[in-house]
């Protein structure tokens, strides 16, 4: 058979598969096909989602297991040598591969990005694909890997658990370019991966490579959280088994190899509470720094002093948000990032969740509120005169209405969508956080009775809101489902299910603002968390939102006035929060006296009211762009960004083989089909499932009256077309038409559909495809319903 006629997979198994295996390359290690390397992203309208498109490439080809080395994209015969070159350099770039190569069957076309080679494009015959070795000694050479000693770390593979799990790409990324870094020498590595993409299991992978080459031998692990040491410890680093040790009361045991440790653990005010001193200087050859952000930027900070002890160690820092101030800077530590992996990039992969903003403005945050002369508060104290304004809102001045107005919009909010929906709410302080609670409650009494841990205050003073962490953050844990918190759930409480975050904190910066918004960026699919909302009433999202690190948000919403907070389906002066204690050590209760020792706050009761003053809507496209049309405008306008014309849309609608085929193109854009219908249904008076994707997009798109699936099936029995066929085949063709009426047209081109009822009355499926004179016949006989149902 000419090539020409050879389909893609035929150019693949009959001219690619042999050159690889000439050419050296193990097929059971070193080339794996067809490799999907995104999820796709996650779409979101109104209260449905779909997936996009994922990426796949051809082939990747590895030098060791854990060394992805190059990417080969195939086409058939019918195409050009070079035509996948395009598409197999864009993964190259994603996967951080230096070869990539194109073939239609003919040879190869070579392309190195390492910017070594003489020419940068080359072309091959099938018999000169180069062997592994020929590829790894490039990419040692660009890597500036001379000695065996460096390439040793970089070629020890991952841990492997037995249970098929491998690090995404990113991941493999973010590993192989710290090992690669730390072979060459580099004594300090700074990796930026957005909250939820899994830097402690990246640190982990790092670590076991380094320490099972021998070319790390004691590592210590910092966190300035007990919680991110304790989940460290049970979780990603558990295969470290009797290695590891978690240092506690201030005991240096060192038998040990890999140490994990709290930074306030091992340093203090005292020379004698400095337990890392206990330690030799040179004692640590690797030290990693979880949340880097939150000290070591500092040079001042106890985590400097700990890493400036330990110098002569490689320091690694760990930071979804590296912090940039004069006075502050990780880069000015670290260095520029080894690696970095936005936010923006995973949600654009599928691999974080997509939020949704409710904005949501009270009128005395807007136009600020002025006591009266001589006005006291709830307490009798006499309330200064000035204009109050939001950033005196629970923090100097508590408004008790304005309290209780949020807390009914949050449970406005669940009532309409999930009322076990898992909820953050971030308050001013501890005392904003308990009364936040308490108008929870009050606002949910019927859902408090069910459970009364339904509502806590999370918050460091409280040992029994901080015993509940693990509960909330547990997906198998119903209760507590609303945790009011200040600053103690900011920063490493792994929330996989949390779908709302409420911001009702003034955020100070652009940090604090992405470590929050980072509570719920993980998707759970087994709990249908895809994406997430943020209730913000402090303008946050405004104010701190970084399109470049973190994307635009799905769709941002303001209501007016008594509007429901549901959408429908169509840095700042240094004058911070008060942090909650987050130390090693069990903290003390914050006695009442010592609130208003530290700041005077002012309670006014009922007499002062309060109102939503607006809420908004607006969509962002998959190009990061705002969309303010409705749902029915979106839709429009990206099918006839495909779809030129009404005959553009019914000449690919006709061609397919399968309808399906068109229906998953369109989800893929980004068309809400589901959303769709139920708008079409209730502007037209009648049930969503009833209307057919063909007829939601000629009317939305193209102005055609839209017909139900019935009204379909009925023109086609009145037209009487079966006549031609004999009588068991009309029979078939009758049930084929009542199927596509109740359930849609991808149910009828699954020949399965004939082992279901009410066909095997009508006889077996052979006996059924044998009376439209065999299966073509058969496939022929659905297209002519097809044409039929669509005429």
């Amino acid at each position: 058979m000419s090539k020409k006629n050879l389909s893609e997979r035929d150019i693949c198994s009959q001219c690619i598969n042999p050159a690889l295996r000439s050419a050296g390359w193990d097929f059971a290690s070193q080339v794996r096909e067809e490799v999907t390397f995104t999820a796709g992203r996650v779409i979101v309208r109104g209260k449905l989602h779909s997936r996009g498109s994922r990426k796949r490439a051809d082939y990747l080809l590895y030098f060791k297991p854990n060394l992805p080395i190059a990417v080969i994209e195939a086409k058939d015969n019918q195409h050009g040598l070079g035509d996948g070159m395009q598409q197999g350099l864009s993964y190259a770039e994603t996967l951080d591969l230096p070869f990539a190569f194109s073939s239609n069957g003919d040879g190869f076309l070579f392309h190195d990005r390492t910017g070594q080679a003489d020419q940068v494009e080359t072309a091959l015959a099938l018999d000169r694909f180069p062997s592994p070795q020929d590829l790894w000694q490039r990419y040692c050479a660009w890597k500036g890997l001379a000695t065996a000693e460096s390439r040793e770390a970089v070629e020890t593979p991952y841990y492997d658990d037995g249970s098929g799990k491998l690090p995404r790409y990113y991941q493999v990324n973010a590993i192989n370019r710290s090992i690669e870094a730390i072979a060459r020498g580099q004594q300090r590595i700074l990796l930026v991966m957005a909250t939820g993409t899994g830097k402690t299991y990246t640190a982990f992978q790092i670590i076991w490579r380094l320490w099972k080459s021998k070319a790390r031998k004691r590592i210590l692990f910092l966190a300035d959280r007990n919680i991110l040491v304790d989940q460290t410890r049970t979780n990603d680093f558990k295969p470290f088994g009797p290695a590891m040790t978690k240092i506690e009361k201030r005991q240096a045991n060192k038998a040990f190899e890999i140490y994990l440790s709290l930074y306030q653990a091992v340093s203090g005010s005292e020379d004698e509470k400095n337990i890392y001193r206990q330690f030799s200087p040179d004692f640590f050859d690797l030290v990693v720094i979880d949340e880097c952000h939150r000290g070591s930027a500092a040079e001042d900070s106890a985590w400097r002093e700990i890493l400036d002890y330990f110098a002569s160690a490689t320091h690694i820092g760990l930071t979804a948000t590296p912090k940039e101030t004069r006075e502050v800077s990780n880069v000015h530590y670290f260095g520029e990032p080894v690696y970095t992996y936005s936010l923006r990039q995973g949600i654009d992969d599928g691999f974080l969740a997509p939020y949704k903003v409710i904005r949501i403005d009270i009128d005395k945050d807007l136009q600020g509120w002025r006591p009266a002369q001589g006005q006291t508060d709830r307490n009798g104290r006499l309330i200064e005169d000035r204009i109050y304004n939001q950033k005196d809102f629970d923090r100097t001045l508590v408004l008790e209405k304005r309290t209780e107005l949020v807390a009914r919009k949050i449970t406005e909010f669940l009532g309409a969508t999930d009322p076990y929906a898992k909820t953050i709410v971030f308050c001013e302080d501890i005392d904003h956080a308990e009364r936040m609670r308490q108008a929870l409650v009050n606002l949910n009494p019927a859902r408090v009775k069910e459970n009364r841990k339904y509502i806590m205050r999370i918050t460091g003073d409280e040992a029994e809101g901080k015993a509940e962490i693990d509960n909330f953050i547990n997906p198998e844990s119903r209760y507590p489902v609303i945790a009011t918190t200040s600053k103690l759930m900011t920063t490493g409480v792994d929330a996989q299910t949390c779908k709302l975050i409420v911001l009702d904190q003034r955020i100070q910066s652009m940090t604090e603002f992405k470590q929050i918004i980072g509570r719920g960026t993980r998707i759970n699919e087994d709990y249908d968390k895809f994406w997430f909302s943020i209730i913000d009433f402090k303008k946050a999202t405004e104010l701190f939102a970084d399109p470049d690190f973190d994307g635009p948000p799905e769709q941002v919403y303001e209501a007016q006035g008594d509007q429901p907070p549901v959408p429908p389906d169509e840095e700042a002066p240094p004058d911070g929060p008060d942090q909650e204690g987050s130390s090693a050590q069990p903290e003390p209760p914050l006695p009442p006296e010592a609130e208003g020792a530290r700041r005077i706050k002012y309670v006014v009761g009922g007499e002062v009211t309060v109102y939503v003053v607006a809420e908004r809507v607006q969509y962002y496209g998959p190009d990061g762009k705002l969309i303010t049309e409705s749902l029915r405008d979106y839709t429009r306008r990206a099918v006839r960004k495909e779809y030129a014309s009404l005959d553009d849309f019914l000449r690919r609608w006709s061609s397919a083989d399968r309808k399906k085929a068109v229906i998953e193109e369109l989800e893929a854009q980004g068309v809400p089909l589901e959303a769709l219908a139920e708008e079409v249904a209730r502007k037209q008076g009648r049930e969503c499932k009833l209307f057919d994707p063909f007829d939601l997009v000629c009317h939305v798109a193209f102005d055609r009256p839209p017909l139900t699936r019935r009204e379909r099936a009925e023109q086609v029995r009145k037209r009487d077309v079966f006549t031609r066929y004999g009588e068991k085949a009309r029979a078939v063709l009758e049930a084929l038409v009542e199927k596509y009426a109740d359930a849609g047209i991808e149910s009828i081109e699954d020949i399965k559909i004939l082992t279901l009822d009410p066909f095997t009355h009508l006889g077996t499926v052979q006996e059924l495809l044998h009376s439209f004179g065999g299966k073509p016949a058969y496939v022929g006989a659905i297209r002519d319903l097809e044409a039929q149902l669509y005429g």
